[in-house]
């Protein structure tokens, strides 16, 4: 679980500090705002020390290693220089941090650097929880041989791509390890879509509906992408209370309003089991059903997160509240508000104006 994350001179922003609900965070903001580097940004510190859970000793250059690397294979800067992560003014350090429950870590780099320049941690090599990624495109139509041909050709796509792959085409948790509201989730997923999708290993996708089975490609891709989750729970790489966060970038791309109601019900039904959820969204349908369905008397907490433009500073700058109607600025309900008036003016014929 990551509490805090704090950016300084890093891609988008001179100066980020966002504190973290325990349970779903929705983070929105208008194009260029910085929603997808904040989630990679979180993701790569929650992630780095994966690669190292291997190593019988850890040390403190291990570590720098591993988060320059990561940040690198998510973000893909030009040439992967490190430094070109720090996109604003004149040439000096950026740095980034996070703090975790009891554990910490805080990094900078230089313009020039391809190597983190320096780096502190307190209790960073034993943060054990796994996050999950899910990126903006679906991934289940090319999955066959993407991960032993993204590690031969380094191909065009940033390491959550790689991520989410690898670990779609894990085994299936034994039963024992499946929580109820997880086996509930895959229930009314497989309901919903009309049918399951196999995975037949080496990346190899199919949807199967009763004792017919197809491409994957054939599957609406809104209907692959519940897939995935679908399939994150199966294998246990999404377990609420064990796994690490959920980052969802735009998970209502080439989904139905129906498709949204269930995915915000299964995500709340995950948070109130320990999982935390951070995921960014252009959609009012999305945004507003987090409103609508979240119930404190659950113990529910969505916290709303915007970045936006200051004008004044030339800044991207950014506002939390744990109100929906409280969230400011507003992009996508000021755009949904000025629809919906287009549309009364329309039927009244220009009345009043």
């Amino acid at each position: 679980m990551i509490d805090k994350l704090k950016l300084t001179e890093f891609t988008v922003f001179k100066e980020l500090e966002i504190d973290f609900s325990s349970r779903i965070n929705v983070v929105t903001g208008e194009n260029a705002t910085g929603k997808t580097h904040l989630l990679k940004a979180a993701y790569a510190l929650c992630s780095a020390g994966a690669a190292l859970k291997s190593k019988p000793t850890i040390e403190h250059s291990d570590l720098m290693g591993a988060l320059a690397e990561r940040l690198v294979n998510v973000f893909r800067p030009i040439d992967d220089k490190l430094g070109k992560l720090r996109q604003r003014g004149p040439a000096g350090t950026s740095r980034l941090s996070a703090t975790f429950v009891n554990k910490e870590i805080s990094a900078s780099f230089h313009t020039n650097s391809r190597t983190i320049r320096e780096m502190r941690s307190k209790g960073y090599e034993s943060f054990a929880q796994e996050p999950v990624f899910i990126p903006t495109k679906e991934v289940l139509s090319f999955m066959e041989g993407f991960v032993s041909l993204y590690n031969k050709y380094r191909l065009a796509f940033d390491q959550t791509y790689y991520d989410l792959c690898s670990l779609l085409d894990l085994p299936v948790a034994r039963l024992d390890q499946l929580d109820e509201k997880s086996e509930w989730a895959m229930v009314e997923i497989e309901k919903t879509i009309g049918g399951k999708f196999v995975f037949h290993g080496g990346g190899r996708v199919t949807f199967a509906v009763e004792t017919n089975e197809f491409s994957a490609n054939d599957a609406a891709e809104g209907f692959r992408k519940a897939g995935i989750l679908y399939r994150l729970l199966e294998v246990g790489a999404v377990r609420p209370g064990v796994s690490g966060p959920l980052f969802w970038d735009e998970p209502e791309a080439n989904l139905n309003p129906k498709l949204m109601k269930l995915l915000v019900e299964i995500l709340l039904e995950l948070s109130r089991k320990g999982q935390q959820i951070i995921l960014a969204t252009h959609n009012y349908v999305l945004l507003k059903w987090f409103d609508l369905l979240m119930d404190k008397g659950k113990d529910d907490h969505v916290r709303f997160h915007t970045l936006f433009f200051d004008e004044q500073s030339g800044e991207v700058k950014s506002q939390s509240t744990d109100d929906y109607l409280q969230i400011s600025p507003n992009a996508i309900d000021d755009v949904y508000a000025e629809l919906i008036d287009e549309d009364v003016d329309r039927a009244m014929g220009g009345l009043g104006k």
